[in-house]
């Protein structure tokens, strides 16, 4: 290399040092970013938001109510979920002993006309072990036995000779009893009704349920039933999961599904007058999308006193005679559109009407009131769904005119072909697409039906069983939904509930087994919505390169004693933001004294809440000092930060 050939060579050098350190300059200011955000708080612009907005929707998924909130303990109490023909499955009843000291099978002589099969149990042995031989029932993959705790059991039995029974709550393994009491069963052929109540000397989170004898001879069992005495305001819920609900103030309740309503054939959908009147008489029903048998001990009754429970509006899903695999001509649906109309009246006649005083007769002499039902689910391409919808349509508006009725065609992007007030709209996608959905109704028409996203969430590759990634992105478009509530009118998250022994759906909002329980990222995140309903929307407006990874609503809100302008703001980025925000037009002074600052983050965007850590990701509050008309504030990479500013009295009070 000459010496000019070395010259040049530096100076290349030189200037490929100076263009990286050009380009390494403005990476390392970008590493913060900045935005504005604007609040236009004028009582012009402001605009309410439907105090329906934000409910919950539960489906019989993951075994959510047989095995979850419904607290029976009992898996397979009346002996039917190996079905009518006998001997049949009695699963997950076993025996205690062996084949030389007991059989034990099925057969159709219950005295329970639409649930016959009952268990005969012949004890074979004249000398048998210590103990007794007989059956036990493992609940729900075990049984949360509580020391001090009182557990209720009702069964019905029948022997042609007297003999003694004992009924005792043990260990997995039957070798810690925890409760135990012994019932003498008269010599009868007729079916005798016992009770009793059991107190638990100990705790055991995966016991069973044992009755045993040492005489030889022959009982029948049937309806077995151990429900705890404490359950939510004594109507058969665990309190704790109801909690859970609570917590997120719901404004309506949707029941009973989802594809549950539908089955994969109509022989297995869910049918409302099967699941009323006495438990021991509902004949219980194979729920064949979801792959398990429910004894419908949480029936169309008990999810209508459910909604009454939690203050909110019941949405009575029902199905419109089609199923995933067939459906009901429209010529011959008749007979569906009759029963929907049996439904309704039991919900809402009067205590003298004939479906109204089975509902009194219930406990409920009061009509509950539903004003919104759901015509089908996801039914909308079906070949008979427009056809079935008109017949339910117009029948129920003539009946009841008030009642509000929600089609399963999508409306958002152009008009139904069909009268509706409402239209369900379904996402479940990756947390990318239903970020960049924030805007997807900023475009509907305002006339015409409104909009009830009665299923949302982010599913599958970057939603985990629950992740802070997934909830970030509810959260930006909630925020949408917020803005855009003039034709939004409800809107619910999907499934609510699953059992962490039946992860047959991922992710939910709501894990539990047993006896634990723990809200995911999307279950927090949707605990910060729940004072939007009702509350005044705001206009804002986002200035900075960076917008495309923000999204942000403004409302402001009242508690018993205080006004609040709350700003939430999603942070999607990997940067962090320094956000100026700026208020014009409050008829009222912000007051630090009060304002707070909530932040849902975590150190990375997979992170997942568990048993071991539930609150690994969950919100965070703190006092926020800074709290003025304009202010800087720091979002977090991968959060959900609310500031909520605290505001003098003023007659914005009044006004809300």
């Amino acid at each position: 290399m000459d010496l000019k050939q070395a010259f040049s060579a530096t100076i290349f050098c030189l200037l490929l040092l100076f263009c990286v350190g050009c380009r390494c300059r403005p990476l390392e200011i970008e590493a913060t970013q900045t935005a504005t955000l604007k609040v236009d708080a004028s009582p012009q612009l402001a605009r309410k938001i439907p105090e329906t907005l934000f409910g919950i929707f539960f489906e019989e998924i993951n075994h959510a109510g047989a095995g979850g909130i419904w607290a029976e303990l009992v898996s397979n109490r009346g002996f039917e979920a190996g079905g009518s023909h006998t001997p049949s499955n009695i699963a997950p009843w076993s025996i205690i002993g062996d084949d030389s000291s007991i059989f034990v099978a099925t057969d159709r002589t219950s005295c329970f006309s639409r649930n016959i099969v009952a268990l005969r149990m012949e004890v074979l042995c004249n000398n048998c072990p210590a103990g007794g031989v007989g059956v036990y029932n493992p609940g729900f993959w075990g049984m949360n036995i509580e020391d001090g705790k009182a557990y209720n059991l009702i069964m019905y039995v029948k022997s042609p000779e007297t003999t003694d029974l004992t009924v005792s709550l043990t260990s997995s393994d039957g070798l810690q009893n925890l409760a135990s009491a012994t019932i003498t069963v008269s010599g009868t052929s007729n079916w005798t009704k016992v009770e009793q109540k059991l107190v638990a000397k100990g705790t055991n989170r995966t016991s069973r349920l044992q009755i045993t004898t040492n005489k030889k001879g022959v009982v029948w069992l049937d309806q077995v039933s151990l429900m705890p005495e404490d359950t939510y305001k004594g109507h058969g819920f665990r309190t704790e999961l109801i909690s859970m609900l609570l917590d997120l103030k719901p404004r309506f309740l949707r029941f009973p599904g989802g594809c549950f309503v539908e089955g994969e054939w109509l022989r297995n959908a869910f049918r409302w007058r099967e699941s009323i009147g006495p438990w021991e008489e509902r004949p219980g029903h194979f729920g064949d999308v979801w792959h398990y048998w429910t004894d419908d001990g949480l029936g169309y009754y008990e999810f209508l006193q459910l909604a009454e429970d939690l203050g909110a509006a019941p949405i009575w899903v029902f199905n419109n005679g089609i199923s995933h695999n067939d459906e009901v001509d429209t010529v011959a649906i008749a007979p569906f559109v009759k029963d929907v109309l049996d439904s309704l009246e039991f919900a809402r006649g009067s205590a003298d009407s004939t479906w109204g005083s089975v509902r009194a007769a219930m406990g409920h002499p009061e009509p509950f009131p539903v004003k919104h039902v759901a015509i089908g689910n996801e039914d909308c391409g079906k070949k008979f769904y427009r056809g079935n919808y008109l017949k339910f349509y117009n029948a129920i508006r003539e009946a009841y005119p008030d009642i509000q009725m929600i089609s399963n065609c999508d409306g958002s992007s152009r008009p139904l072909d069909h009268p509706a007030d409402l239209y369900d709209f379904h996402v479940y996608t990756d947390s990318k697409t239903l970020f960049n959905m924030r805007s997807q109704f900023d475009r509907t028409s305002r006339s015409g039906p409104k909009a009830f996203v009665s299923e949302y969430a982010v599913w599958r590759s970057d939603a985990g069983r629950g992740s802070l990634l997934a909830s970030l992105a509810e959260a930006a478009f909630l925020t949408g939904l917020e803005k855009n509530s003039d034709i939004v009118q409800m809107a619910s998250y999907a499934p609510l509930f699953v059992n962490d022994n039946d992860q047959t759906w991922n992710p939910d909002a709501i894990v539990f087994n047993s006896w634990q329980h723990y809200g995911t990222p999307s279950y927090w995140m949707q605990t910060i919505f729940r004072e939007s309903s009702g509350a005044m929307i705001h206009p804002i407006n986002i200035s900075s390169r960076y917008s495309s990874s923000l999204a942000a609503s403004a409302i402001t809100w009242q508690d018993s004693e205080n006004s609040f302008l709350r700003v939430k703001v999603v942070n999607f980025g990997s940067n962090t933001v320094s956000l100026t925000i700026s208020t014009s037009e409050l008829e009222a002074s912000v007051n630090s004294l009060g304002s707070t600052a909530t932040v849902l983050t975590s150190g990375n965007v997979m992170d997942e809440n568990s048993f071991s850590n539930p609150n690994k990701v969950a919100p965070v509050k703190s006092q926020l000092s800074n709290a003025a008309e304009q202010m800087q504030v720091t979002l977090a990479p991968h959060s959900f930060t609310t500031f909520d500013l605290a505001l003098a009295q003023s007659k914005l009070v009044a006004e809300m």
